[in-house]
């Protein structure tokens, strides 16, 4: 091979285009694709600078593998048929998939992640899990059209695994979620998508903080945010990511870090713009969902005032007819704040509107706010707060109903 084959080689086998290779050395791309076809000679600072380049993608590459090993091992399985619980048997003739089956793909997460964000993940879950396992599977096993088309087949097909596995862990149902979230992972990683990737270990680290499960969280936050995950990111989604990292860091105890990833995380937000095209994943975050989510860093903190503060900022920035999950939830941890501050007549008000918008909703986060709620008014017996017996009463129907 010639110098200039020999580099493309080297670019190539760890997937790296000629304009990713010209980001990250100080040479251009028409110059790099004038050594590549050998029309110029190769300097030897060129061969040098591939050398590092092509070192540390595979060191990226070995350390996501890694990540993704562990999540399919300790699951059981090691394969993405073995996740989509298909035996790789024969099937019908494989599909010719192009770009419109994708975005037929893509326009059925979108409605099935505004019902999750609306009505919790209770709702069509299971309907997500069986069009993934059949009319997705199918498609993953075709031809497709070009290289792009089968990227982005599997790339929409890692985003609606993460939703399986973002509506499961919402609806309390745990070992399916992390058994959906592994599955994305690796579908994430089969369409070279990193900053899906990093949305996926986001939402285990959500997860595994929500469980108690610090080690992993940390982990799998500081996963989240390394490399091309963040780097490739837009900003609405390098806010997610810092936001729920901020978060585990409280949870390991450490707080001056984590309120300098909040800063960052608010930073990122601000640079949203609306000429920057976001992933439609990120469509429910902004200053509401920024808001709560610092509250509950707050809260986590012990700053009580603070956390208010931030509840309350993120119940009148969200629009509460289409976030009506998270708007209820957000509503029950401000009322939790308050009882803690004993405001006991503040917190059965906030109680009673996250009541109010738990109409229609099926979501275990939003049961276990309820379930709080009938816990917190236990303990206060004999209060001279008029609201507290009737909306205790309100909990228990709501609780009976969702059985």
């Amino acid at each position: 091979m010639t110098p200039g084959q020999q580099l493309r080689a080297a670019r190539t086998a760890v997937d790296l285009s000629l304009g990713d290779m010209a980001r990250r050395l100080p040479w251009s791309k028409a110059a790099l694709g004038f050594y590549e076809t050998d029309q110029r000679p190769v300097p030897n600072e060129v061969i040098t600078a591939y050398r590092e380049v092509v070192a540390q993608e595979r060191h990226r590459l070995a350390e996501e593998d890694v990540i993704r090993r562990r999540a399919l091992l300790s699951l059981g399985v090691s394969s993405i048929p073995g996740l989509l619980g298909v035996d790789g048997g024969p099937t019908a003739a494989p599909q010719r998939i192009g770009a419109g089956d994708v975005s037929a793909v893509k326009d059925m997460i979108a409605l099935f992640s505004r019902a999750d964000q609306r009505r919790g993940g209770g709702h069509a879950r299971n309907a997500l899990a069986e069009y993934l396992k059949t009319d997705v599977s199918e498609a993953l096993a075709g031809s497709f059209r070009s290289e792009a088309v089968r990227r982005e087949l599997f790339s929409a097909a890692g985003e609606a695994s993460y939703l399986v596995g973002w509506m499961a862990f919402d609806d309390g149902r745990h070992h399916e979620a992390q058994q959906a979230f592994a599955l994305a992972v690796e579908l994430a990683s089969e369409a070279g998508d990193a900053p899906l990737s990093g949305h996926v270990l986001r939402a285990m680290a959500h997860q595994a903080n929500d469980l108690g499960q610090t080690s992993n969280a940390v982990n799998f936050s500081a996963a989240s945010i390394t490399g091309p995950s963040i780097d490739l990111a837009t900003p609405r989604e390098r806010a997610l990511l810092r936001v729920v990292r901020a978060r585990t860091l409280v949870s390991a105890g450490e707080h001056r870090t984590a309120a300098q990833v909040l800063l960052q995380a608010e930073d990122d937000l601000a640079s949203a713009d609306p000429g920057i095209e976001e992933p439609d994943r990120v469509f429910f975050f902004g200053e509401a969902s920024l808001a709560h989510e610092t509250a509950c860093a707050l809260r986590d903190m012990g700053d009580l005032d603070g956390a208010a503060r931030e509840f309350e900022r993120s119940v009148e920035a969200r629009r509460a007819e289409t976030f009506a999950r998270t708007h209820a939830v957000t509503l029950g941890y401000l009322a939790e704040v308050f009882a803690q501050q004993g405001e006991l007549e503040s917190a059965c008000d906030a109680w009673s509107r996250a009541l109010d918008a738990m109409n229609g909703i099926r979501s275990g986060r939003a049961r276990s706010v309820v379930k709080t709620l009938i816990t917190t008014l236990d303990s206060h017996q004999g209060t001279d707060v008029e609201a507290a017996v009737e909306l205790r009463a309100r909990a228990e129907d709501l609780l009976l109903a969702s059985r």
